[in-house]
């Protein structure tokens, strides 16, 4: 069997064992591992990743001893680690040359403006690099934190020497770099960022085990050409179409041995920072997020990492960030930091309403969401070849919940799951594809809720917890053959085209629906609370409501598929978006109509109450609101 066919259909547990085993072995031979596709599928000692995190140690460097480099053994069916650094071999050729192709597109269209951005990302602490993503809150977060950073511009060309980060002169006493001083106004945040960055969370195992060089050093072909010459700084000259930043040259490594690109450990920094501090401030998880992927990406344009490195970087930050929450010995870190975060930030802006605060009111990179969208999409896996079926169901890998804990904290555990399983990205990619399927995680868009409705959904929710507690938006297209059931006196916005099939049901609290299709399909119920619709909404199945409140936006006739059932202390109350006329108004129409509202109140935006004189039409409802 040839080495091509050997590599092309083995099982992927199988090969991915057989694979890492003869690629990261101790004394592992060049040539390409050939009996893959016999080995038998067996248990992976390193599974679950958030029980064995803490083998991921310098001294570990096969899959079989660390799970980190387990997690990343995804890599074995694209690359084969040589005896040395520079005699490693490509398995899938196309997608690696697709790599390469992106870096080189990367870095020749690069201005000079990226080229500075990419300098001031690769000298600054990653942790205080992140610290932006705060938007509004940043400036009190360093104030808080006694962060700061002696990087803060960059240099038009290459400097004399190399750039550290270091405390400038002049900064307030304690000040310290990265997060700040686990001693300061803030400290429980500071400390739960460094215990995201500790002992067992680095990337450099990883890199020692696959030996994949970074870009600057490779051709097209993944192949190290080293010309025998040196640069102008004393550095060896490869043959690479893939230029690094000009204020970058004198940071490439020396010992390209100990230097390699996969996975980046820049990424690696900045995720497990953007998910410390997401943890705390949960008001800026999807502008976090979005942060980390584009500093993430700035490694591309800095010429010193490839897209590879780049994502694998962003999976083992996730899956080390979700195993050191996870992990019983921080429960009371990270309980503290989302707890100090929350009275630090409340007392400096004045509310109580922090995602207010948090989104209002201060400079804000990523305040505009369908931009921030665009760039995580971009990033996810930058448009490299995919290998295999894309519809391989996902199974959310054990303890990955709790990243979701304080941003959906209303949901339960298994709920949070059910979140991540339904917003996760399609198979198909090796990378992501990995052991437990953490690469296929997409945290921006869980952010927003669930996917689908696998099956009927109870939603709880306290106002009187406040923050999430008390009202929270789901802007993802909701589908599956389940329903929603809203309880608890919070508040919930469904904005999505959504499609589930289960129909809805109000019992408490209130839920808004904020577009045409935001309730799906099937019956909808109200019993209690209040829904609230926007954006004159079509209901596909029945409309009942008994001892409920339908607050409805007069812009529009609400259509109704089916029946209108209105029982006993059903309310109707109309926002008006103009002063009234006294003019007939058409508020719903139903295939057919049975009761009445026992009241109808009309307000407007200032929430005058008007006259309403209500005229029912045998399947139609209309209204005279007298000003």
């Amino acid at each position: 069997m040839s080495a091509v066919t050997t590599h092309q259909a083995p099982t992927r547990r199988g090969f991915l064992r057989g694979a890492i085993g003869v690629a990261l072995g101790a004394g592992a031979a060049a040539a390409l591992p050939a009996a893959a596709t016999a080995a038998i599928p067996a248990a992976d000692p390193m599974l679950p990743f958030v029980s064995h995190y803490t083998s991921n140690l310098g001294a570990n460097l096969t899959a079989g001893s660390n799970a980190a480099v387990d997690l990343l053994s995804g890599m074995a069916r694209l690359w084969h680690t040589g005896p040395a650094w520079n005699a490693g071999q490509a398995i899938d050729r196309e997608l690696l040359r697709a790599n390469m192709r992106h870096s080189i597109e990367v870095t020749g269209r690069r201005t000079a403006d990226q080229a500075k951005q990419a300098f001031l990302h690769d000298r600054q602490d990653q942790s205080y690099g992140m610290i932006d993503g705060l938007g509004p809150l940043a400036a009190l977060y360093r104030v808080g934190a006694l962060a700061v950073s002696s990087v803060t511009t960059a240099p038009d060309g290459t400097p004399p020497g190399p750039v550290d980060d270091t405390v400038p002169p002049g900064a307030p006493a304690g000040s310290a770099t990265g997060a700040g001083s686990p001693t300061s106004a803030l400290g429980a945040v500071v400390t739960l960022v460094q215990t995201l960055r500790g002992t067992y969370s680095s990337g450099n195992p990883s890199k020692n085990a696959y030996g994949y060089p970074r870009p600057w050093r490779m051709n097209l072909d993944s192949e190290v050409q080293d010309t025998g010459a040196l640069d102008a700084f004393g550095y060896p000259v490869y043959r690479s179409p893939v230029q690094v930043a000009p204020q970058l040259l004198r940071q490439r490594g020396t010992t390209p041995a100990t230097d390699g690109g996969f996975p980046s450990g820049h990424t690696n920094a900045f995720f497990l920072a953007g998910l410390a501090y997401a943890h705390a401030v949960p008001e800026r998880f999807q502008e976090l997020v979005t942060r980390a992927h584009e500093l993430a990406d700035s490694r591309i344009t800095a010429g010193m990492h490839s897209a590879l490195d780049v994502i694998g970087g962003r999976i083992l930050a996730t899956a080390l960030a979700a195993a050191i929450l996870a992990d019983p010995v921080n429960t009371a870190a990270k309980a503290d930091a989302r707890a100090q975060a929350l009275s630090y930030f409340t007392e400096k802006t004045g509310t109580d309403d922090l995602f207010a605060a948090a989104h209002t009111g201060g400079p804000d990179a990523y305040a505009d969401r369908a931009a921030n969208a665009a760039l995580v999409a971009r990033c996810r896996s930058y448009g490299l070849p995919r290998r295999g079926p894309q519809d391989v169901p996902m199974t959310v890998p054990q303890g990955a919940e709790v990243l979701l804990e304080t941003r959906l904290p209303y949901l339960t555990a298994e709920q949070r799951r059910e979140v991540l399983r339904s917003t996760a990205l399609p198979s198909g990619q090796p990378l992501l594809d990995g052991p437990e399927l953490w690469g296929r995680l997409d945290l921006f868009t869980a952010a927003d809720g669930y996917g689908a409705f696998a099956q009927d959904v109870s939603v709880t929710m306290d106002a009187t917890r406040r923050g999430f507690h008390a009202a929270d938006t789901w802007r993802n297209d909701i589908g599956g053959p389940g329903g929603l059931t809203k309880l608890g006196t919070g508040a919930l916005t469904l904005t999505g085209r959504n499609c589930y099939r289960g129909g809805t049901r109000v019992r408490e609290g209130v839920l808004a629906a904020a577009g045409p299709a935001a309730l799906g399909h099937g019956a909808v119920e109200l019993t209690g609370g209040t829904l609230a619709l926007t954006g004159v909404p079509t209901l596909h199945g029945s409309l009942t409501v008994r001892g409920a409140t339908l607050d409805l936006a007069l812009s529009g006739q609400l259509e109704v598929a089916g029946s209108v059932h209105l029982g006993p202390d059903a309310v109707l109350t109309l926002r008006l978006a103009q002063a009234p006329t006294g003019a007939e108004l058409p508020v719903l129409r139903a295939r057919r109509l049975f009761g009445t509202f026992q009241s109808v109140v009309a307000r407007d935006a200032a929430g005058r109450s008007y006259r309403v004189e209500t005229c029912y039409h045998g399947t139609a409802l209309t209204v005279r609101v007298h000003p």
